[in-house]
């Protein structure tokens, strides 16, 4: 299980927080290149890490923004992994998703997305956010809603039969009118998976300096789950299973990646700004240098793994056997939880417990109490 994160934008979006860099575009090849042999070397030299944490066979290439790489870079990092991984499995991965911009499908065409495809990417998540041209604007994303449709359909047309779509709600411009619409643009295009995301501010991210000056103010809590309501009921009502509190997919199109997170399953962080988790419980992370990053790392406290295995699984649908509920947060507060119904059981094998969906949007205070 690999996570490989480029972090290169042509922009920054207003919420955004996670690490990345403006492309200088006097210097971009020769970026991309400095990148791609950072990468490479660190590949090598972790060579028994990647190899350990290969059972689950995914590779998931997050951002920044992945799709302003060229495929020659691309193909030059997947193939230094194929020698690590067993013999069984150089081809293609079980499950390898790409994160990628709709301005960037729509410039490069289908022959870019049918030699990503070539490569052994099977999965694409694409950063729409809004179908409302307005808001995309006050994001400041370099597409609009009709590239965001366009770029859909050229990867519908090169075959490409696993898509999930990111959406953004809880922002305070956001009406219940544009935000329905929303959702029926996005139930229109038929994606296998829609991740939708409550706005958040992020630390260092223009939004969290616009609201320190004053010139942005959050939407009320009231607004936010009306919104989260909404899409529960009409994703539920087009058949998409709500397996995770900001995740839905039809049946059978779940991330396996991500869904492995939830279950704290080792995984290996490659490129600048990269966490990783090793087997042993020791999290560590890369320098956010793009060209000379190091690792640094932290034994997770017996604390500190009590509360991820609380948290983490209860996230989910399936929620986690009650006996180790019981045994890591206590009977007195599961049964209190239970009582006032912040938590049900459902029956999977071993009983098991979660939070029922209508208290997702509240899971936070839920896990709160737990841990």
């Amino acid at each position: 299980m690999v996570y490989l994160h480029v972090p290169f934008c042509e922009s920054f979006c207003t919420y955004c927080g996670f690490f990345s860099t403006v492309i200088p575009s006097e210097a971009k090849n020769r970026c991309f290149e400095t990148f791609a042999d950072a990468v490479c070397a660190e590949i090598e030299s972790r060579r028994d890490e990647i190899a350990a944490t290969s059972s689950l066979n995914t590779l998931y290439v997050g951002g920044g923004t992945p799709s302003v790489l060229p495929l020659g870079i691309l193909s030059r990092i997947a193939s230094a992994l194929r020698p690590v991984l067993p013999s069984a499995n150089q081809l293609f991965w079980k499950e390898f998703t790409m994160e990628v911009n709709p301005e960037d499908i729509v410039e490069k065409g289908e022959d870019y997305v049918k030699g990503l495809m070539a490569l052994g990417i099977n999965r694409i998540s694409m950063g729409i956010q809004s179908f409302d041209d307005g808001i995309l604007r006050w994001m400041n994303r370099r597409h609009d809603s009709a590239a965001a449709v366009k770029a859909f359909g050229i990867l519908r047309r090169c075959g490409m039969d696993n898509i999930s779509i990111d959406l953004i709600f809880g922002l305070p411009q956001l009406s219940e009118s544009i935000w329905n619409s929303t959702i029926e643009q996005a139930l229109a295009l038929g994606p296998e998976h829609i991740s939708a995301y409550q706005l958040s501010i992020e630390e260092d991210s223009t939004l969290e300096r616009l609201l320190s000056e004053g010139k942005f103010t959050e939407a009320p809590e009231e607004q936010c789950r009306s919104q989260y309501d909404l899409l529960c009921r009409k994703l539920n009502e087009a058949g998409y299973s709500h397996y995770e509190i900001s995740n839905f997919a039809l049946p059978g199109k779940e991330a396996v990646h991500n869904s492995a997170y939830w279950r704290r399953v080792p995984y290996v962080g490659l490129g600048p700004g990269a966490h990783s988790l090793s087997a042993k419980g020791i999290r560590s992370w890369n320098t956010q240098d793009v060209s000379a990053y190091s690792r640094e790392e932290e034994i997770l406290s017996p604390e500190d793994i009590r509360i991820e295995r609380i948290m983490l699984p209860l996230r989910t649908s399936q929620g986690m056997p009650e006996s180790e509920l019981r045994s890591l947060a206590g009977d007195q507060i599961v049964d209190s939880l239970i009582s006032e119904r912040s938590l049900v059981r459902c029956h999977s094998g071993e009983e098991s417990i979660r939070i029922p969906e209508d208290h997702f949007f509240v899971s936070d205070e839920i896990i709160r109490e737990l841990v």
